[in-house]
């Protein structure tokens, strides 16, 4: 298809709205320009499916995720947006409303909105419950109707306060598509009834994340970090400059061994990814002035606090055809044998990430980062899940996969499906949450099987807008990656318990 004739499908397809539409145009522009230098090797690898640059651009001229420093915003103003530090709530909730506006993402949209509960509190003391209520929900429905993308992500907790309650009640009663939210569990802090509201939440609305707080808080410096888009997470005053990923697939196809695939091809492709990163960040700090913007010189970001996600996905599939090549019918997720090779890559991963210096990077390191998939995508598990319709029941799951954890500084997710029964009986869910961080699990995700807002990947769809984004289109820009994740995978077709693709980042092909 040639590039007139693909704008012109934008241009006309009646399921998009105007804005939609100058966002895709955005990226067919952004398509034309020449791609940064890179190797022959790299580009093999990026055209044979192996690596991946997520569709990034051609030529990066912002972060794929930053996370300004909130707190800092409202208390110090800012002199390029012309605004005063906020002295009560109305204030706060107009100037985050203005900034988040001028806050660029991969999405176009800002996938962080703060810990949204600890930079409201010192505004609430003089506000009653019922003005609190009326003014947070007017927030919260203002942010899915101008923002409507489900990659923004808001985080409350682990402290127990009236805000972080609040946006629980409201997010349970709107169930609104975005903003994504996490809640952070600590359980040296979180008092078990606000875990169990939560919870009660999940029944309800399939939201929020239940994130490992004492699990991230070690990995990421002062002023702390964010949960942001699907479920990753990334340094506050920071974010990620880029994300390359890896199919393990791919390089299980091409090895003959394990051995082979754990001493020459994992590594040989790892050093072709670092050598992606490396060009791919090199001209968004060195080209493309992006960090000479206010966000940077007002002390919102810091430079040195971005650093680049190592993803990688298909570790199913790669697993598999491993215990194939040595002879074994294993299958993983459900073996002891196949676990234990996983849980062997993803321990060599973790060595290769965390002894590889890049130049802009925390710490000079890149994050480990169990990628989510793109909707695009065939024939080839999310990050390390377990292949959809065939995972066990939770608590194999859980333990099957625990482990993996603590290697994926920058984000993992599993995502359980419930049977609807749960909703007579939520302190089952919360005795299975807490028994999951228990085990090491980052971050607990789950869908009720009954529910129409439901999780692909990490953000959020309604089964309901799915059905008739065809022939509608949606106001939500990303009911689309949902209807596109429906049709090539099995998200659909599953074992209560599932869920897939990440984002679907270009125009699909008509």
């Amino acid at each position: 298809m040639s590039l007139q004739t693909k704008i012109k499908n934008i241009i006309t397809d009646a399921t998009l709205s105007a804005k939609q539409k100058t966002l895709f145009l955005s990226l067919e522009a952004e398509a034309i320009v020449d791609y940064m230098p890179i190797s022959a090797g790299v580009l093999a690898a990026k055209d044979a499916g192996i690596i991946c640059d997520m569709f990034e651009g051609n030529a990066p001229f912002k972060p794929r995720y930053v996370l300004p420093d909130y707190a800092k915003f409202l208390q110090q103003g800012s002199e390029y947006l012309e605004l005063e530090p906020a002295t009560n709530l109305d204030e706060a909730i107009n100037l985050l409303t203005i900034i988040y506006h001028h806050v660029p993402s991969v999405t176009n949209i800002p996938v962080y909105l703060g810990q949204l509960d600890e930079i409201l509190l010192p505004f609430v003391a003089d506000v009653s419950e019922e003005v609190l209520y009326r003014k947070l929900r007017n927030f919260w429905i203002m942010l899915d109707r101008t923002l409507p993308d489900a990659f923004m992500h808001v985080n409350i907790g682990p402290t127990d306060n009236i805000v972080c309650r609040m946006i629980l009640k409201i997010d349970a009663e709107l169930k609104q598509v975005a903003p994504n939210l996490t809640f952070m569990y600590d359980p040296q802090i979180t008092p078990e009834s606000l875990l169990q509201q939560a919870c009660n939440n999940i029944c309800e609305c399939s939201k929020p994340h239940i994130a490992n707080y004492p699990m991230f808080s070690e990995a990421f410096g002062a002023p702390g970090f964010g949960i942001v888009s699907c479920y990753n997470s990334l340094p506050v005053a920071g974010g990620a400059n880029t994300l390359v990923r890896m199919n393990l697939k791919e390089v299980a196809l091409r090895s003959n061994s394990i051995e082979e695939f754990l001493t020459m091809t994992l590594p040989h492709y790892s050093a072709l990814m670092f050598e992606l990163i490396e060009a791919r960040s090199a001209f968004l700090h060195d080209e493309s002035n992006f960090f000479t913007g206010f966000l940077t010189t007002e002390g919102l970001i810091n430079e040195d606090r971005f650093a680049p996600m190592f993803g990688i996905f298909g570790m199913a599939e790669a697993v598999n055809i491993l215990m194939e090549k040595s002879g074994s019918t294993a299958k993983y997720g459900h073996n002891e044998e196949a676990n234990a090779i996983a849980l062997q890559i993803s321990e060599a991963l973790n060595e290769i990430v965390t002894t590889t210096p890049v130049k802009h990077g925390l710490k000079g390191r890149a994050l480990l980062h169990s990628q989510g998939g793109i909707s695009c995508d065939h024939e080839v598990t999310p990050g390390i899940r377990i292949p959809y319709g065939t995972e066990p029941d939770p608590v194999v799951h859980i333990k099957a996969l625990a482990a993996h954890h603590k290697y994926y500084v920058s984000g993992i997710s599993e995502i359980l499906t419930i049977e609807e029964t749960i909703k007579n009986n939520p302190l089952a869910l919360m005795q299975l949450c807490k028994g999951a961080l228990a085990l090491g699990f980052r971050e607990f995700t789950a869908n009720v099987a009954s529910n129409d807002l439901v999780r692909v990947t990490g953000y959020m769809v309604k089964l309901s807008d799915i059905s008739k984004f065809k022939e509608e289109g949606s106001r939500t820009n990303t009911t689309w990656l949902g209807t596109e994740a429906s049709e090539n995978t099995r998200i659909l077709e599953r074992q209560p318990r599932v869920v897939s693709r990440e984002m679907s980042p270009v125009y699909p092909t008509k």
